[in-house]
């Protein structure tokens, strides 16, 4: 029996807990033993599940990380008890989601990876893996991680560092410890990233493009009389907003800004993921609610929603636009990162707009609000059934894995 590890930031919650969970699925069902190892934010899984460190692990670390400035190298301990559990399971194959988010020491994991040649693949979900600080950096035009880290401009933003810059530190670390690896190939969700991993020093490794999917036996259109009522929406259309962290990166403020465009008795927009402190400062106009982990009544915004508005400044494969056109609602986004490759060249199932432009936001939405609201929902879902479904996207792993075995 092959054995699968994947390792991620959090077990079946958010977009990367999914996707890694709709892997294990798959290799599950092809009579593989799957394992999830995570830092924090568990939901039931298929898999058998490994918690790395405990919560106070998880605050030492964020907290060096927020003075010092080195997010993957402060306590040893729960990764070297992660490495004994490595030892003890004997996986054929590791599989590398998000590595950051204060969970892990790099040095210990990344070290004893190198010593057993243990075969690694590792899916890229932003772009810290080859920098020395930020998960982000294209939208405000950062070129240095392709010689070298300095100085870093995104020091302030996560994992936020409030007193050093170890940027020049980190690279070099992780370029020396990354470079000794066994990963027999980098996938990247997007053709805009695995282009930007060419450029990196990841460019040693082969470079795979697998787009993310989502499962269409969850989100799919929903009936949605009870969000009309709850709501009082009438015959507005709905403009909805969704992200996890509505950061400055995400767009948050643009989205915000279509109030100034969009009549109000015309139009309803709803943003869900905001935080309190976000929420309270909202225009009354716009409905703002706080994230929530139910896939059921995500799906029924979905569903409940005319247009699905992202306006990331910069994203890797957004799952959310995935997932807007699996519920049959069509996608407006910026021309940056991946988010603008989900809509497809001809865009027949949304629109592509000038990054930061919110009057063509707006003329965006209206436009899409004039169209035939039945065939413009049909072809949402037969490219999301086409291009985005789950269980055919993710088995180009199991291809990959296949091979990895073979030699």
């Amino acid at each position: 029996m092959s054995i699968l590890l994947q390792i991620n930031t959090v077990c079946n919650s958010g977009s990367t807990g999914r996707i890694a969970e709709e892997i294990a699925n798959l290799v599950i069902q092809k009579g593989w033993k799957s394992y999830i190892a995570y830092g924090r934010g568990k939901r039931p899984s298929t898999s058998i599940t490994y918690h790395i460190g405990r919560d106070q692990d998880l605050f030492i670390n964020a907290f060096a990380a927020r003075l010092f400035d080195n997010d993957g190298f402060v306590r040893r301990k729960p990764t070297e008890q992660l490495v004994e559990y490595i030892k003890e399971i004997k996986p054929d194959i590791i599989h590398f989601h998000n590595l950051h988010g204060y969970y892990l020491n790099l040095d210990v994991l990344f070290k004893y990876l190198i010593a057993s040649r243990t075969p690694v693949i590792w899916t890229l979900h932003d772009c810290w893996s080859f920098t020395g600080h930020c998960t982000h950096f294209d939208f405000i035009n950062c070129t240095r991680w392709m010689t070298g880290c300095y100085s870093c401009p995104e020091k302030h933003s996560y994992p936020k560092s409030l007193l050093l810059d170890r940027s020049l530190e980190n690279y070099a670390h992780k370029k020396e410890l990354i470079s000794q690896l066994n990963i027999l190939r980098i996938v990247t969700p997007s053709s805009w990233l695995a282009n930007l991993v060419r450029d990196s020093f990841l460019k040693i490794f082969p470079v795979a493009v697998i787009n993310n999917g989502v499962n269409l036996k969850q989100f799919y259109p929903r009936s949605t009389g009870e969000l009309l009522q709850r709501y009082r929406l009438g015959n507005r259309k709905v403009v909805l907003g969704v992200a996890s962290i509505w950061n400055e990166r995400k767009g948050l403020k643009y989205l915000v800004g279509l109030i100034d465009y969009l009549p109000v008795d015309a139009y309803q927009i709803i943003i869900i993921g905001v935080t309190k402190a976000q929420k309270k400062r909202l225009p009354p106009e716009i409905i703002g609610i706080e994230r929530t982990e139910s896939i059921d009544e995500l799906v029924q915004f979905y569903s409940l929603a005319d247009v699905y508005v992202n306006p990331t400044l910069e994203d890797n494969f957004p799952t959310t636009n995935l997932e807007a056109l699996a519920c049959g609602t069509p996608v407006v986004t910026f021309k940056t990162g991946g988010s603008a490759e989900v809509i497809g060249k001809e865009h027949p199932c949304g629109a592509i707009v000038d990054v930061k432009s919110v009057p063509a936001l707006a003329d965006a939405v209206k436009l899409i609000t004039t169209k035939d609201i039945a065939i413009l929902k049909k072809m949402c879902i037969e490219r999301a059934n086409k291009y985005y479904n789950a269980s055919e996207r993710f088995k180009e792993y199991l291809n990959i894995y296949d091979d990895i075995l073979c030699k």
